[in-house]
């Protein structure tokens, strides 16, 4: 087995330096256009922008500046995260459809295809929503998206609604639309309880749109949540074989690029380069020794 595609992702807190989710703002303190060059000459093909960063460039160099900094810098995907409450109503709705506005306006002009989103958060505490609804409310998501040229990845979490990836191809299958699909972390994979050979008979190719990677301790830290914003590894530096992770995906189909995603407190510390660097490395090394377990 040989896995050719070698392009990488950044996810939004993969090059943010100092920023988490749910902390503050959620902005990284570092210049995008800083970012943007760093992760080119670190090899990045692709990165993610989250709300808060997308919509402090869009005010400040604007939106046409940042589209010219990715092409100089030959970074030709794009990828807006991370959209909840989609499904709610009142001021959770409200606030929701502000950045669901502002990831679609910008979309065209970044080239931006797909929009990562997620289910109810237990962490977060508000009611989860009747599934029927749910269902609902992602199709129409998933309607305006596609007019935008835009595609809705739904990120099963296993501290969230959606806690699995089986989970996730069922709400995939009731649906049925062509605009919506999952993403697929090997972290929430993992921690979920969902062993690899599994992946590859219950997850249709169709259904992946994204693919994330990384790592962890075989026990997790603290509450689900904490462990996936706080203690996440590079791959390879943890216990969930990574490289089996990809094996199964490629098996099932998979011929796309492979995001990757770290967050973790001691991560945050390092300059980015050095974190953009060791992380591609890394990376690659799983991909290749996925490459070597054969079919």
């Amino acid at each position: 087995m040989t896995i050719e595609n070698r392009e990488l992702i950044a996810a939004c807190w993969t090059w943010a330096g100092d920023a988490a989710p749910a902390r503050g703002d959620e902005r990284s303190p570092i210049d995008l256009r800083t970012r943007i060059e760093t992760a080119a000459q670190q090899g990045w093909s692709g990165v993610g922008l989250v709300h808060a960063d997308l919509v402090h460039a869009r005010d400040t160099i604007g939106l046409g500046e940042v589209h010219q900094l990715l092409t100089d810098n030959g970074i030709g995907t794009v990828e807006f995260e991370f959209l909840t409450n989609w499904w709610s109503d009142g001021t959770d709705r409200a606030e929701s459809d502000v950045l669901r506005r502002d990831f679609f306006d910008a979309a065209a002009t970044l080239g931006a295809h797909t929009l990562k989103i997620g289910a109810h958060l237990d962490a977060f505490g508000s009611a989860p929503v009747p599934r029927s609804l749910f269902i609902d409310q992602l199709g129409l998501l998933a309607d305006e998206a596609a007019g935008h040229g835009v595609r809705v990845a739904l990120e099963p979490m296993p501290m969230s609604s959606i806690r699995t990836i089986a989970d996730g191809v069922g709400v995939m299958q009731e649906l049925g639309h062509p605009d919506a699909g999952l993403v697929v972390d090997v972290w929430h994979v993992a921690r979920s309880g969902t062993d690899y050979e599994t992946l590859v008979d219950v997850l249709p190719l169709e259904n992946i749109f994204v693919v994330e990677l990384d790592d962890a301790r075989e026990t997790v830290v603290g509450t689900l949540w904490e462990d996936t914003i706080n203690e996440r590894l590079l791959p390879g530096d943890g216990e969930l074989r990574v490289a089996e992770f990809v094996a199964a995906i490629h098996r099932i189909g998979w011929r796309g690029r492979w995001g990757v995603e770290i967050i973790s407190d001691a991560y945050r510390t390092l300059p980015l380069d050095e974190a953009l660097a060791s992380t591609r490395e890394k990376t690659l090394r799983a991909i290749d020794e996925a490459s070597l377990l054969g079919a």
